[in-house]
This record gives structure tokens, C-alpha cells and sequence, in this order.
């Protein structure tokens, strides 16, 4: 793929980036949604240290400006960085421990928003557990809190309303832990059966399943995938990374129903070796 260079001058730095499959932001949709693995601000991820990639980050979400942006392994220390240098938007989450004690590990799905054209009419959270509502439970075959955050939105534009989930599946191998990801997505599929079928609804996460995964069938019986809905699409279908520019699988997805998706987009800008995260960022614009 052809590599177009690009300047940009962000917080004070010139930054050089090189952009594959990015477009630019335009108002042609009524709907723009990211979801946007982060990449936990602790890790110790030399050259892509937080650091050294934050501006990368926002430079990113500021050139894409989407409506709404749901993030995964969101620190505290992250949030607040985002939230100052990104002027219109504002977020909302709570730590997947219910608490902020736990510096290190207390991941939020936190879920920004352009406050110009969204309105939450109502938020909450709830965790893959007996006791769903119980911040911090852990279900079975977990080994750390899971959970969904989660709002019902108007759009200030067109007055329109619609529900919006973000979460984070766990992680490992084997069949035993594709089996507990897709008890998370019966979850999803069993409280989305609860939600009014007249108002649209997208969910939006890192599921570290793939397409072609038990999980993915259970979502995808009653959502549609953005990225093969779509008429259109930009960059590579994988989107994790892990830092190297050569993703290996999807596992970064947009679903949804009560929506016509136009447009996806994986993008993967990047200043050399410095990524934004270890996984690509997934962008879709909608119509209602």
C-alpha cells in the first residue's frame, strides 16, 4: 500500500507521520463511531511507551473526529490526558475493579463523545458475573473483572436516540477461554433482547476473537459487522499489531442494528516505528 506523508503540528510538536488506509474526517454521515484499544499507559513498551505515542493518539482522533469513541484498557492517567487535548469532547467510565486504587490494572471502557452533537440521556456499567451489577465481580472463567459500559444517547442534531455498549473480552487461548468470551456475548445478546427493538444500537470493543469465532456468531446472529456490511472499506481487515504495523487478526469490531453502515476505515497512522497503540483503530460513519 502507498505511504503519504504528512505533517501535523499538535500540542506545540511537529509531528511527521506516515498515514496508510486513513481518510480524512468529513461531515458526509450522520453517525461516526471509533473504537479504539489504547494500550494500557503502564506497559513498558519502549519507543511506544505512552509518552511517546499520546500525542500520536489524539493527533489521530482529532484527524478522524468521530461522534463517539469507545476505548479499551483506558487508565485514569490516559483519560485525563485525552480529555484535556481534545477540546469539544468529554468521557465517562468507571474501572473495571470499581474503584481507582489499583493504578496499574483498573481498566476503564471509557466511552468519549462530542458533547455539540451527543446527549446522554443515561449510563451505567455492568460485569460478566453472577452479580452483574456488583463492580469488580468476576464470572466464571475470568481471572479479572470484565464488563460493558454503556449509554443511551440523542443526537442534538437530528433528535434521534440510540443505545451504545463498549467492552472488553477476555484474553487467552484454547477452547475453554473461547468458551468464556462467548458466555460475555450471550451477555450482550441476552440484555440487548431487553432494549427497545425500535431505537438503533452499536456495540463497539476488543473482543480477542476473530471472525469465523464461536463469539462472533452469537453477536452477529442478531448485529451486523460494520466492517463486512459495509459498501465501502479502507485499510487492512486485521487489527492488532502488537506495535510492528502488520496486524494478524481482527479482533477490534463496530456492531449494530437500526443503522445503515457507509463507510469503514482501519487506520494505521503511524511516525516511524511510534504506532498510537498496538491496535489498529476501526472508524465507521453511519446513516440513520
Amino acid at each position: 500500500m502507498h505511504l503519504l506523508p504528512r505533517v501535523f503540528l499538535l500540542c506545540g510538536l511537529a509531528l511527521a507521520s506516515t498515514t496508510a488506509g486513513a481518510a480524512p474526517a468529513t461531515d458526509n454521515h450522520d453517525l461516526r463511531v471509533m473504537t479504539f484499544n489504547v494500550r494500557y499507559g503502564e506497559a513498558d513498551d519502549g519507543i511506544n511507551a505512552w509518552p511517546r505515542r499520546r500525542d500520536l493518539m489524539v493527533q489521530v482522533i482529532r484527524q478522524e473526529h468521530p461522534d463517539i469513541l469507545g476505548t479499551q484498557e483506558l487508565l485514569r492517567p490516559q483519560a485525563d490526558y485525552l480529555q484535556r487535548h481534545l477540546p469539544g469532547y468529554t468521557w465517562f467510565g468507571m474501572g473495571r475493579n470499581g474503584n481507582e486504587i489499583d493504578r496499574n490494572g483498573n481498566e476503564h471502557m471509557g466511552v468519549f463523545y462530542d458533547e455539540a452533537r451527543l446527549e446522554v440521556l443515561g449510563s451505567g456499567n455492568f460485569w460478566f458475573s453472577d452479580t452483574p451489577d456488583k463492580p469488580g465481580s468476576i464470572g466464571a472463567g475470568l481471572l479479572m473483572p470484565r464488563m460493558v459500559t454503556w449509554a443511551k444517547f440523542r443526537d442534538r442534531r437530528s433528535g434521534r436516540e440510540f443505545y451504545f455498549y463498549d467492552t472488553h473480552f477476555p484474553y487467552r487461548d484454547g477452547e475453554e477461554a473461547e468458551a468464556t468470551r462467548a458466555r460475555c456475548a450471550e451477555e450482550i445478546r441476552r440484555r440487548l433482547a431487553e432494549l427497545p427493538a425500535s431505537l438503533p444500537f452499536i456495540l463497539t470493543g476488543d473482543f480477542n476473537a476473530t471472525p469465523g469465532s464461536r463469539t462472533h456468531a452469537v453477536l452477529t446472529d442478531v448485529l451486523h459487522d460494520a466492517r463486512t456490511s459495509a459498501p465501502r472499506h479502507e485499510g487492512p481487515d486485521g487489527t492488532f499489531h502488537d506495535f510492528t504495523g502488520q496486524a494478524t487478526r481482527r479482533i477490534d469490531w463496530i456492531l449494530y442494528r437500526g443503522l445503515k453502515a457507509d463507510d469503514v476505515r482501519t487506520i494505521t497512522t503511524h511516525d516511524g516505528k511510534v504506532y498510537p497503540s498496538d491496535h489498529f483503530p476501526v472508524v465507521a460513519d453511519f446513516d440513520w
